[in-house]
């Protein structure tokens, strides 16, 4: 871990904004003395070395960042993973040296030594501005949305589960009706058979005792 210093003390908010110069998954840390209570926001972007062109991309397709914030006493103020650029935000809870450390994240299995990473970085501390309080009600309601489209998706979900019971349900009944229906015809046609029967049968011994004269 290599630590860049900057030890910054506060009468007015302050803006400090640098790049800096990184291998990939290599973790870069600066110290800032921060007042307690007070706002402090990071802006960064990475810029990926082009080996063909000999230059640094504009984007780094593929990398993230992992920005941790510590105090001296080791108390973890901020641990997220973000994109090739964002804006992360804490507020310090006691004032003191607090560290920043950005440490590039890749998706690819294995990193090359040779990758060249430029990280600009804007700090800016003491600042509650409006843009900070803007996209933290934005992070708020994208996380709202996005808990919104779950529930919507999740009763969709079931609506189609009562529909598909509901559909089942009617196609047994159907099945029901029909076989209810055709044990009710096959009835009525034994009843018929047998009432034909009794009469032919009927029919049959009558002539069979005229002719044999027995009436």
């Amino acid at each position: 871990m290599q630590m860049l210093t900057f030890l910054l003390c506060f009468g007015f908010p302050l803006s400090t904004a640098f790049y800096f110069h990184a291998g990939e998954r290599e973790e870069k840390c600066l110290i800032e003395d921060i007042p307690s209570d007070t706002m402090v926001t990071g802006t960064f972007k990475i810029q990926q070395w082009d080996t063909g062109r000999h230059t640094f991309l504009e984007s780094a397709p593929g990398l993230g960042m992992f920005v941790t914030i510590t105090t001296y006493n080791g108390e973890v103020i901020l641990s997220k993973l973000y994109g090739p650029q964002g804006t992360f935000y804490f507020t310090s809870h006691s004032p003191g040296e607090h560290i920043i450390c950005l440490e590039s994240n890749s998706t690819r299995l294995v990193s090359f030594g040779g990758n060249r990473l430029r990280i600009h970085l804007d700090i800016r501390v003491g600042e509650h501005d409006l843009d900070a309080a803007i996209a933290q009600a934005k992070d708020k309601v994208n996380e709202l949305t996005f808990k919104l489209e779950y529930l919507i998706e999740q009763i969709g979900q079931i609506v189609k589960e009562q529909n598909y019971q509901r559909d089942r349900e009617e196609n047994f009944r159907m099945t029901s009706e029909d076989t209810n229906s055709n044990v009710l015809w096959w009835a009525f046609a034994q009843i018929l058979i047998l009432i034909s029967v009794g009469i032919f049968q009927m029919k049959y011994l009558k002539d069979f005792f005229i002719a044999k004269k027995l009436v």
